[in-house]
């Protein structure tokens, strides 16, 4: 059973880390989190940037609750996800935390309308037609949605990805790299897409990227290095990523 935090706690933060580490055993341990603690605000968007080996990624898997921290606390909505068997965690994640990958992970075989209703299929949930038909206009597919996904263009296919991770209403949507396999074009609509739509739904976004531009987009960004949060930068800038990545090197 999901066991929960107070309704303003939840409400408030979306998301917090408390002095999270994580440790892969083999011949020479690897700590690739060595006592992360945040807090995200509902209806933030915010980026998580450092260099290859930082952390970022791991500290992506251990927030959404697809990896499980050697030490510390992850709570998402007011919900201990530490505390949480494997069943109800796979429950809560598939509820509550939406996905957006770089290679947009949509089915070949079924219609990109098909593809957004499937987190709603696997919870045994009715789609929300209102709710579907707004999403979709916010994203601008609505007219694609009965073609299958080979139809559809990479900056397409991504806003249909955007839209199912966006379906069940969740609690937070965890983007990695979300514009990694687009042209800088594209990716920038997709990211504005991304954006303002999370805005417009009071959305909570943490984006995993490598690029200070897509970065700068977000309300705040968290700079990694070597399992450590190092810095944060609100109202973030290209150059004040950039600048502050290179310091780290």
């Amino acid at each position: 059973m999901v066991s929960a935090t107070s309704t303003t706690e939840a409400t408030a933060t979306a998301v917090r880390l408390v002095d999270v580490h994580k440790t892969y055993t083999g011949r020479e341990p690897v700590h690739a989190l060595r006592g992360v603690s945040l807090e995200l605000r509902a209806g933030s968007v915010t980026a998580v940037v450092g260099q290859s080996g930082s952390g970022k990624s791991t500290l992506l898997n251990c927030a959404a609750g697809l990896d499980t921290p050697s030490q510390g606390s992850v709570i998402v909505s007011g919900h201990d996800l530490t505390s949480l068997r494997p069943d109800d965690l796979t429950r809560f994640r598939r509820e509550h935390i939406g996905f957006v990958f770089q290679a947009y992970n949509l089915i070949g075989h079924l219609t990109a309308r098909e593809n957004l209703r499937l987190p709603l299929l696997l919870s045994g949930r009715a789609p929300d037609l209102v709710w579907e038909a707004s999403l979709l206009d916010q994203l601008g597919v609505g007219a694609l949605a009965d073609r299958l996904p080979g139809e559809l263009s990479g900056g397409q296919a991504q806003r249909f990805a955007i839209a199912r991770a966006l379906i069940t209403r969740p609690a937070v949507v965890f983007a990695d790299e979300p514009t990694g396999a687009l042209d800088s074009r594209t990716g920038a609509g997709v990211l504005a897409a991304l954006r303002e739509t999370a805005s417009a739904l009071g959305q909570t976004v943490v984006i995993v990227t490598h690029d200070a531009t897509v970065a700068a987009a977000a309300d705040r960004v968290l700079v990694l290095a070597d399992g450590l949060k190092v810095d944060e930068i609100d109202a973030p800038t290209p150059e004040q990523v950039t600048a502050r990545l290179l310091a780290r090197r």
